[in-house]
C-alpha cells in the first residue's frame, strides 16, 4: 500500500515567531520598583526621604525632552490636518468630531479632578522654580505681560528657553508656513518626522530610567505622607477607571445609539479580541490593522474607514484627554497648590493641542503633561515623578478608551456621510456573519501594525509611532483606493 504524504498542501514557511517587544518589561520594572519604593517608605521613612532626588532627577530628563516632543507633532499636526482636510468631507467631518470629542474629554477630566480632589492632603513639597525671563521687562504683568512672553525673542531662542507656550506659538507659525508652501514644504516635513522619530528614540532611552525614578519619588512620597500617598494614589486610579468606563458607555454609547442606533454593548463584544489584544500590550496602536479591518466587515465603506481610523489614532485620544487634566489636577492637589479656575481653562486649550503628541509612544503623555504644567505652573512639574509610579497602571484604561472612540468615530463618520450599510451591521453584531479571523491573519501579515513595522526598522522594542502627517497621507491613499 502506497503510504500517504505527510507534506503540508501550503508551501509557504512558518511565520517567525514575533519577539516580545521589550517595553513590556519595562512596565514590569516599574511596578516591581513602585512596590519596592512603597514599601520602603513604610518601613524606613527617614531614609526613603532621601530619596527624592532620584526621582527629581528623572522628570529633570522628561523635561529636556518637553520642547522638541512638541515642536516636532505640532509642525507634523498641523500639516496633516491640511491634508486630512483636502480629502473631503469625510476627514473635514472626522477632524471636526475629532476635536469636539477631545475637548469634551478634557472637559470631563476637569470636572471629575475638582469633585473627587485625590491628592488632597499630602502636601508634598517641591523645588523652587524661577519664572523665565521674556525679555519684556519687569513693569509689565497680567494678562499682557503673559501675551507678550508667548513671543520668543528669536525663532530658535523658544527651543532652549524652556517656555512651553513660546515652543507652541513657534511649532503653530512654521507649520502653517509649511502649509503656504505647499510642495516645496514637503521636504522640510520630511526632515521634521526624521527628527521627531531621533526624540521619540531618545525618550524612549529616557523611559529605562522610569524604573529609578519610580522608585524614589514613591519612596519620598511615602517616607513624606505614609499611607496617605498610596491611599490619595488608589483614589486617583479607581475615578480614572470609573470616568473611562462612564465616558465609553454613556457619552459615546448615547451619541452611537442616537446617531446609528447601534448598541454600545454589542460594538464592545465585536471588539472583544481587540480588546484582550490592547490590555495585553497596553497600547491601542497593536489593534490598528484588526479596527481597519473589522470596520469594513461591519459596513462602513472602504473610504471612511480609510481616512477615519489612522486620523483618529493622532486626533481621538478620549482616554488620554481624561487623563491628562485628572493627573493635572493630582499633581497640583498633591503638592497643596491647586490650579485656579484660569489656570484649568487655559491648561485645558494646551491639552486640546498639545494632547496631539501623547499617542503611541512610551513616556509621550508624561512629556506633555509636564509640558502643560510646565507652562502654567514650573512649580509643580517635580510632582509628575509621583504621576510615573501609577502610569502603568492606567496605561490599560487609556488605550482602551481611545480605541473605543475610534471605533464608535468610524460609525458616526459612516451614517453622516450614508457610507455605511446598516443591514450589514446588524447581521454582523448579531453574529450572522462573522469576521474570518483567516483573512485578518494575511491581512496583518501583508501590512503589518505600526508597532511591527517599527520594531522591523528599528529594532525590537521600538515604539516610535509613524507621524500624523504619514497616517493622513496613507489614510488619503486608502481613502481614494
Amino acid at each position: 500500500m502506497a503510504t500517504v504524504a505527510t507534506d503540508p498542501v501550503d508551501p509557504q514557511p512558518p511565520a517567525p515567531k514575533q519577539k516580545k517587544d521589550r517595553t513590556h518589561y519595562l512596565y514590569v520594572f516599574v511596578i516591581v520598583a513602585v512596590v519596592a519604593g512603597a514599601v520602603l517608605g513604610l518601613v524606613a521613612p527617614e531614609f526613603a526621604r532621601t530619596l527624592k532626588p532620584v526621582g527629581t532627577a528623572f522628570i529633570a530628563l522628561i523635561k529636556m525632552m518637553i520642547a522638541p516632543i512638541i515642536f516636532c507633532t505640532i509642525v507634523l499636526g498641523v500639516g496633516s490636518i491640511a491634508k486630512a482636510a483636502t480629502v473631503g468631507k469625510v476627514g473635514g467631518l472626522a477632524l471636526a468630531y475629532f476635536m469636539a470629542m477631545s475637548t469634551m474629554a478634557l472637559g470631563i477630566g476637569l470636572v471629575v479632578g475638582n469633585l473627587i480632589h485625590p491628592g488632597e492632603g499630602l502636601n508634598i513639597q517641591g523645588s523652587e522654580y524661577e519664572i523665565t525671563d521674556t525679555g519684556h521687562g519687569d513693569g509689565e504683568g497680567g494678562t499682557i505681560g503673559f501675551l507678550l512672553g508667548i513671543v520668543p525673542t528669536s525663532l530658535l531662542s523658544s527651543l532652549t528657553a524652556g517656555n512651553i507656550l513660546q515652543t507652541l506659538f513657534v511649532a503653530l507659525i512654521v507649520g502653517f508656513a509649511l502649509q503656504q508652501m505647499g510642495p516645496a514644504g514637503k521636504p522640510v516635513l520630511r526632515a521634521v518626522g526624521h527628527l521627531q522619530a531621533l526624540v521619540f528614540r531618545i525618550l524612549i532611552m529616557v523611559m529605562w530610567a522610569a524604573p529609578i525614578g519610580a522608585f524614589g519619588a514613591i519612596a519620598g512620597v511615602v517616607g513624606e505622607t505614609g499611607v496617605q500617598a498610596i491611599v490619595s494614589m488608589a483614589t486617583l486610579m479607581v475615578a480614572f477607571y470609573l470616568t473611562c468606563v462612564l465616558f465609553v458607555v454613556v457619552v459615546l454609547g448615547g451619541i452611537l445609539k442616537a446617531v446609528t442606533g447601534i448598541n454600545i454593548f454589542r460594538l464592545m463584544k465585536y471588539l472583544g479580541r481587540e480588546y484582550l489584544l490592547i490590555f495585553s500590550t497596553s497600547s491601542s496602536e497593536a489593534a490598528l490593522p484588526r479596527l481597519i479591518a473589522k470596520m469594513e466587515h461591519v459596513g462602513v465603506s472602504k473610504p471612511v474607514v480609510g481616512v477615519t481610523v489612522p486620523t483618529g489614532y493622532s486626533f481621538n485620544l478620549d482616554g488620554t484627554a481624561i487623563y491628562l487634566t485628572m493627573a493635572a489636577l493630582f499633581v497640583a492637589s498633591a503638592m497643596g497648590s491647586p490650579l485656579a479656575l484660569g489656570e484649568q481653562v487655559s491648561l485645558l486649550v494646551f491639552m486640546i493641542i498639545a494632547s496631539k503628541g501623547a499617542a503611541g509612544v512610551t513616556g509621550a503623555g508624561l512629556a506633555t503633561l509636564a509640558g502643560g504644567l510646565q507652562s502654567h505652573r514650573p512649580d509643580l512639574v517635580d510632582g509628575v515623578g509621583i504621576i510615573v509610579g501609577i502610569d502603568r497602571f492606567m496605561s490599560e484604561a487609556r488605550a482602551l478608551t481611545n480605541f473605543t472612540g475610534n471605533a464608535v468615530a468610524t460609525l458616526l463618520i459612516g451614517r453622516w456621510t450614508r457610507e455605511i450599510d446598516l443591514v450589514q451591521v446588524e447581521r454582523v453584531l448579531s453574529g450572522q456573519d462573522r469576521f474570518d479571523e483567516s483573512t485578518m491573519a494575511a491581512h496583518a501579515h501583508a501590512h503589518g501594525s505600526t508597532e511591527d513595522r517599527t520594531v522591523a526598522e528599528h529594532g525590537p522594542g521600538a515604539r516610535v509611532e509613524d507621524s500624523a502627517a504619514e497616517k493622513v497621507e496613507a489614510a488619503a491613499g486608502a481613502g481614494a483606493r
